[in-house]
């Protein structure tokens, strides 16, 4: 199963709207003989394309899936046929699939007589590659993630407004790597005024990676002229989160980046549209400047947001803390 999370993330962020998928097919001694992840839309699913590599050492094996195989006819064949037709006789999944649409794989395979277990490694899946397409499949919503980068003292721009660079060179390596596996990336207007950012995806020598995110920029004011991303971004006239998710959901968005600012963040917060906080916070302090977030509809102790951190990691001389609104 680690294998085929391995194979979930590689193909992570080229899916959308299908789920980032990863199987591993080991023959009947228990080698593993294929793998695969989920093709871009209307290819082939992780299962089909593990089997096919696999071949005919597939018969009497087992197959690992980080998703419950699907049962229905969408833009391809149900890749429960696919596994008895291939002679698998055991098949493993992670996280069994919450799309009414899809379910019923491990029973449609179990009247075929294969054998099916469920739940190995699942909190790892659940939290890891198909994290954001699980919350997409239950709510018919982006999953968002605010990721911001701040002072220890919680300054994400010094008082001049100079901002670059507060977290390390590790830090901004990392952002872009999440990028080139995330579908979209959204900031603000104001954000565009003051920073004129690209919103791409680079390597270390500054060269696109394969895969970009859509840029999307909220709110009613025009981009400045000969902004970067005056030709390239979605432009969403609004300030209402749900119709920004609303407009995104429509064009099969399911991994979205929040970077900016500090305005949108509190619309998304007051809205309870934040579903994962990740923050990076550098070593230093910055006394005055702008925080991170405004607005965020907190106005006594008791209207605060409680998080509940699930991973603190260093990212160079930075603290990379993951949290999630605490339910």
């Amino acid at each position: 199963m680690v294998l085929a999370i391995a194979e979930s993330e590689r193909v992570r962020g080229t899916t959308s709207p299908n789920p980032p998928v990863g199987c591993v097919v080991l023959d009947e001694h228990g080698h593993a003989v294929g793998f695969g992840g989920t093709q871009p839309i209307g290819g082939a699913h992780a299962e089909v394309m593990a089997l096919k590599e696999a071949g005919t050492k597939a018969r009497g094996g087992t197959a690992i899936v980080t998703l419950e195989p699907c049962s229905h006819y969408g833009r391809t064949p149900p890749c429960t046929e696919a596994l008895i037709e291939a002679g698998i006789k055991h098949v493993i999944h992670a996280v069994s699939d919450p799309d009414p649409k899809a379910a019923g794989g491990a029973k449609r395979l179990e009247e075929a007589g294969i054998t099916v277990e469920s739940g190995l490694l699942e909190n790892e899946v659940a939290k890891g590659p198909l994290r954001a397409w699980l919350h997409y499949a239950r709510t018919g919503r982006p999953h968002v993630t605010w990721k911001y980068a701040a002072s220890l003292d919680g300054r994400i721009a010094a008082q001049d407004g100079t901002s670059q660079w507060i977290s390390s060179e590790t830090s901004r390596k990392q952002v872009h790597d999440m990028r080139a596996k995330l579908d979209a990336i959204i900031v603000g207007t104001n954000t565009v005024r003051k920073d004129d950012p690209a919103l791409t995806a680079r390597d270390a020598d500054g060269m696109p990676l394969p895969h970009q995110p859509l840029p999307v920029v909220v709110g009613m004011s025009d981009l400045p002229g000969g902004a970067k991303l005056q030709h390239t971004a979605l432009h969403l006239r609004t300030h209402d989160p749900d119709e920004v998710l609303t407009a995104l959901a429509g064009r099969g968005v399911v991994d979205v980046l929040l970077e900016g600012g500090a305005t949108v963040a509190g619309a998304f917060l007051r809205a309870g549209r934040i579903d994962r906080v990740l923050a990076y916070v550098a070593p230093a302090i910055l006394g005055n400047g702008p925080a991170a977030v405004v607005d965020a509809g907190v106005s006594t102790i008791t209207d605060a947001v409680r998080l509940t951190v699930e991973d603190v990691t260093m990212s160079g001389p930075d603290l990379r803390i993951s949290a999630v609104p605490q339910i």
